[in-house]
């Protein structure tokens, strides 16, 4: 088998009427990019004749492959999917949806041929609702950049070309789908950004609302702690915990001093009916439990990374290794 250079992974859901018109427009970008492919078309439960038609479509075209999943798992599994299944040394994804813009792939192809692992694409003229979807999307992408130090405008294209040895290092799980640049980023990943077409959806109708920025900033929270704590949990637990208890014996402090500091003869506030007596009380108690949360956090992120002999580092190149 000829080496392949190109893998389109291409997620569908429900998409029937929007298959043959992206379908067609990317072997026609194609045609351009000059290089071996396969286009990976991942059905993820779609109820609708979705199947039947990338079906057909592969039946006349060997270098299309299906995987129909067995029900709706959502896009980062569909993703994980095609991710698995892909041969080439360059990977792209893309919507189903037709609102991508396959003529974009040769510029940023040659993006990623400036020496970037990741190139990503930015809708700057997005043909969305302004309400619905660019306002929600503007402000979650500014809080993710300054969350993560990821300098990425649209974190929500999914128009994205990849090297393949960056995807092997990324584990997805849940929706991370839409932080695979800050992932990237995580294990050592060069990032460039240019702009891209957009267009209106034809036919069907979006799968996200703006119900979906509760779930965003969920993600970002589970990004954030694997970036920053992920092999040492107890720095954060326990720095938490260490303040409560600090906390608690100011507290604590403050509630004998009020009772031996007598102003004519009578404490300040006697201890027993001195809230701050009860702010120590909890206060301590909490920081004992963040603590021994990060210890238990401490053992199993051990348990994970021995049993499964994962090291806790990513090497990116070396030299004079191939006798080992």
């Amino acid at each position: 088998m000829n080496r392949i250079e190109l893998s389109i992974v291409i997620p569908f859901f429900n998409e029937e009427e929007n298959i043959t018109g992206v379908y067609g427009t990317l072997k026609d970008a194609l045609k351009s990019v000059n290089r071996t492919h396969e286009i990976i078309a991942v059905d993820d439960g779609s109820q609708d004749r979705s199947f039947d038609i990338l079906s057909s479509l592969a039946a006349s075209d060997p270098c299309l492959r299906v995987i129909k999943l067995r029900r709706n798992f959502g896009q980062t599994p569909a993703l994980a999917a095609g991710f698995d299944a892909a041969r080439g040394d360059k990977i792209i994804t893309m919507d189903g949806d037709g609102q991508n813009d396959p003529h974009d792939i040769p510029d940023m192809l040659a993006k990623l041929d400036e020496g970037y692992d990741l190139v990503s694409g930015w809708r700057k003229d997005r043909k969305d609702s302004f309400l619905s979807r660019r306002i929600p999307s503007i402000l979650a992408n500014k809080l993710i950049q300054r969350v993560t130090r990821v300098p990425i405008n649209d974190l929500g294209c999914s128009l994205k070309v990849y090297r393949r040895d960056i995807i092997r290092d990324i584990q997805l799980y849940g929706e991370l789908h839409r932080f695979l640049p800050v992932l990237a980023k995580w294990v050592g990943a060069r990032i460039g950004e240019i702009p891209v077409g957009h267009h209106p959806r034809r036919f069907g109708r979006s799968k996200y609302g703006i119900s979906r920025t509760i779930r965003v900033l969920l993600d970002l929270i589970t990004v954030k702690f694997l970036m920053s704590y992920s092999t040492s949990p107890i720095q954060i637990f326990g720095a938490t915990g260490i303040w409560c208890i600090i906390l608690s014996l100011i507290s604590g402090i403050a509630t004998i001093l009020m009772r031996v500091i007598t102003i004519d003869g009578n404490p300040i506030r006697t201890m027993t009916r001195n809230p701050l007596l009860l702010v120590a009380g909890i206060l301590g108690i909490i920081g004992i439990q963040f603590i021994v949360m990060g210890l238990l956090g401490e053992i199993n992120i051990r348990t994970y990374y021995e049993s499964q002999k994962k090291p806790i580092y990513i090497v990116g190149e070396t030299r004079n290794f191939d006798s080992d």
